[in-house]
Parts: structure tokens; sequence; C-alpha cells
């Protein structure tokens, strides 16, 4: 398996898609509910968000498995939509990914988020040295769980 890492580019737009309906399905089992933007995004609205942010993909032997998108605000950089196909979930792959993102950033920090009763993926961002910051409780009995990490020394 050869795994490598590349910037996102607009003609990536169908297999992102793709991936990040495949991966966000188990996050839809768990809190019980289809109506989250991962999953109701278009393609359109995926192709405008690869134009405005940056992003990488993660490919194996050239299938796409893999995205992260991110953007920096400042000294923040905010990562998002971080999708791994499910067959390659623990493989680090969203680990490679995360990397790629926070390296080629000159922001101090990094922030991102998930649902408090996705604990894999609390896991793995703890694992790859975020620390919780904050917990923000929805309507749902859930909490928003948001992570930071520090990069690099403030500019």
């Amino acid at each position: 398996m050869t795994l490598t890492i590349e910037p996102i580019a607009p003609g990536d737009a169908g297999e992102v898609l793709t991936v990040q309906r495949a991966a966000f399905v188990s996050e839809a089992l768990i809190y019980g509910s289809a109506d989250m933007p991962p999953l109701t995004q278009t393609l359109e609205q995926l192709r405008a968000e690869i134009a405005e942010n940056d992003g990488w993909v993660a490919r194996v032997d050239g299938r796409l498995v893999g995205a992260i998108r991110a953007v920096q605000d400042g000294d923040l950089l905010m990562i998002g939509r971080i999708a791994i196909a499910p067959d390659m979930q623990g493989e680090g792959v969203g680990r490679a990914l995360l990397e790629a993102a926070e390296e080629a950033s000159t922001a101090a920090q990094a922030e991102l988020f998930t649902g408090s009763l996705s604990e894999a993926n609390i896991r793995l961002y703890e694992a790859c040295g975020y620390e919780q910051t904050q917990r923000v409780p929805q309507d749902d009995g859930t909490e928003q769980v948001f992570l930071r990490k520090r990069l690099h020394p403030p500019t």
C-alpha cells in the first residue's frame, strides 16, 4: 500500500464527495440523523468550498481514500471535513492528512471539532496532540467538542 498526500484540486470534487458521504454515513448512524452538512452538501457547494479553501487528498495506489479541508484565519488554522473511506479508517490516513494541513500552515494553532459521540475521532485528534478546549451543548443532547493544537509560535 502506497499512501500519497497531495493538494486538493477542482477535479477531485466528485471523488471527494463520494468518500465524504461514505465516511459520514457512520456518523449519521451514531447520531441517528442524516441531516448533517457533509451528507447534504451538493457537488456544486463542494466545488466552491475547494476553490475557497486549502485542502489535501490521500490516495492509495491512485484511489482517493481521504480528504481534508482547512482555512487559515490569522493565527488560527480551522480544519474541517476530514473524511476517510470506511475501509481505510484506522490505517493512518486521517493522521497523514492532519499532518499535511498542519505543516502547510503558518498559523500558531489549529482547531477542529467533532461530535461528543464520535469517540474514535476524539481519540485520533487527542493522539495527534489536540486538546479539548470547549464543549457546546446541542439540541439533541450531544455536544460539539472543539479541540486545539499549538503548531507554531504566534507571529
